[in-house]
This record gives C-alpha cells, structure tokens and sequence, in this order.
C-alpha cells in the first residue's frame, strides 16, 4: 500500500510486471550441450572418406558428420569405435550406383563414454533439423539391414535405395578361378560385396555342397549372381532389391521393390514399384531370420 500526501491511499502499480509474483524458468541444457558439440563440430575441416583417414582415428566413441560435394548431409554417433562405424558408410557408398566415395568426406569428434548416455547424436540432429540441413538422417542412410520381414517393403522415392540402388556391376575381389563349392561362393560374396547379400543357408541340400567352376577373369557381383543361379534348385532365386540382395527358395516370388531377378539362366530385369516421398524412421538391426 502507498501513501499518497494528504493521507490518501493506493495500491501498487503492476503495470508491466505481469501482476503476478511467480514464474516459470527453464534453462535448456540439452540445446546448450548441441549448440556446443555443433560448434565444435563446425570448427573442424572435412577430410575425404577413405580408409587410410580412418585408419588414423582411434577406436574411441563418438560423433562425425558425413558431406557430399561438400554439403553436410548426415551426423551420426559410434557408442564404440568411430573408425569401425564410418567404414560401414564407407562401405555402402561403394557399393551404390549414382554416387562416389570421390563426393564424400568427414568430421568426426570423440566424446566421454559417460557422455553417450544423453544421446550426443538426437541433440545434434535437434540443432541441425531446424536449420534444414541433414537429409540422410531421414532417407534411410543409417539403417541396417532390417531382415526378411521386410523384403516386401514398398520403398519410398526419398529412401537413400531408391535415389542410390546397389551396383551390380562391382567387381568381387579375391576370387581365385578353379573349382570350389557354391557354399564357400555363397559365404565369400556375402562377405566381400558392399551391401547385404542374405540367403538362406538350411533349405539347400546337396546343392550347398555341389561344385563351381569359376573362371580365370574379375567376375562382377551380375556375373557371379548369373552362375550362381544356374547352380541353385528350380524353386530358389536371388532377387536384386533397391538397398540389397536375397537369395531364398520361394518359388520365385515376386517383390514389390526388386528391379531384377536371377531364375536358373534367367537374368530378369523389371520395373519396381517405388512409393510416394515421406519421412522414413530408423529402423532397429537386423535379426537372424535366415532358415
């Protein structure tokens, strides 16, 4: 109460001061900890993706950011070894048609393994998402194979398989010409292609076993799809899908999104069905369905 001269009497003006008094404060450490790990991140200068730079890292977790042609198009995080988790970038952008590891260059920044456990790669996808940057943290890039359940997913034209579709046409090193066995084929292809090659290894029979002749030339991952196919029981196929390969006896099924086929000596290409553009989640890894 404020006394006014003559012995007049008013209430105190709270005009301005919001009339109340209490409030509310927030003090946002997590914008704080992405604003900084961004900064730090900023101030870094891109090297080229390639393995001799990554054989430079130490095998420490935390954080790097991938460009294409030097626009910044993905951030990630490595709970374990940076190194490690980058090579599988590496990896399936050398195996894609339509881009080249030439395009590609990294950031990386190691952090404090008690850090990881505020989630260093959300705050920073937060801080970037509003600035518009970041399309692969939302086309499918970091997706591991999400297993056979999902084979007969329509893909989305914004999914990195579908701007992106594996190269058929690389060529599979280290394969000696001579007889071996389609078992040990099988399991090298798979091992050395730079994209999932997932086929089913109980069903075969004495096929699995059975001799192949390889001949004395670089095969590309078509050419030995062909003489695998050749070599497999009439019901089994390999079906070329947007981001991999599978190899399964399913009485040569058709799938929504495979653009070719390989059915005895058979080699089919088709049109595959592409869906409209949207936001697509990251998906968990893969689990063991094969058999």
């Amino acid at each position: 109460m404020i006394i006014k001269p003559g012995g007049e009497t008013a209430m105190p003006d709270t005009a301005g001061r919001g009339g109340t008094n209490h409030g509310d404060f927030r003090l946002s450490i997590t914008q704080a900890l992405g604003d900084q790990l961004a900064d730090a991140l900023d101030d870094l200068t891109p090297a080229p993706l390639t393995e001799p730079n990554l054989a430079e890292l130490e095998d420490r977790p935390g954080v790097y950011q991938l460009y294409r042609n030097g626009d910044f198009v993905y951030v990630g995080k490595a709970d374990k070894s940076l190194p490690t988790r980058i090579l599988k970038h590496l990896r399936k952008v050398s195996g894609r048609q339509g881009i080249s590891l030439s395009e590609m260059s990294f950031t990386c920044l190691y952090v404090a393994e008690d850090f990881s456990a505020l989630a260093p790669e959300k705050l920073l996808i937060n801080n970037y998402k509003k600035r518009g940057e970041i399309p692969w943290n939302n086309n499918g890039f970091g997706n591991n194979d999400p297993g056979k359940r999902r084979d007969e997913t329509v893909v989305k034209e914004n999914h990195f398989d579908a701007l992106f579709p594996i190269d058929l046409g690389r060529t599979i090193p280290q394969i000696a010409p001579g007889t071996t066995t389609l078992a040990k084929l099988l399991a090298h292809v798979s091992k050395v292609a730079p994209y999932t090659f997932r086929y089913e290894k109980k069903k075969m029979g004495s096929a699995y076993r059975g001799e192949i002749q390889i001949p004395d030339a670089d095969l590309t991952v078509d050419q030995l799809f062909s003489l695998i196919a050749r070599n497999l029981p009439e019901e089994w196929q390999i079906a070329a899908l947007p981001g991999r390969a599978i190899m399964y006896p399913d009485n040569q099924r058709s799938y929504p999104s495979a653009w070719r086929y390989y059915r005895g000596r058979q080699v089919l290409d088709v049109e595959p069905e592409i869906g409209e553009a949207g936001e697509i989640p990251e998906e968990p890894d893969a689990v063991d369905d094969e058999g």
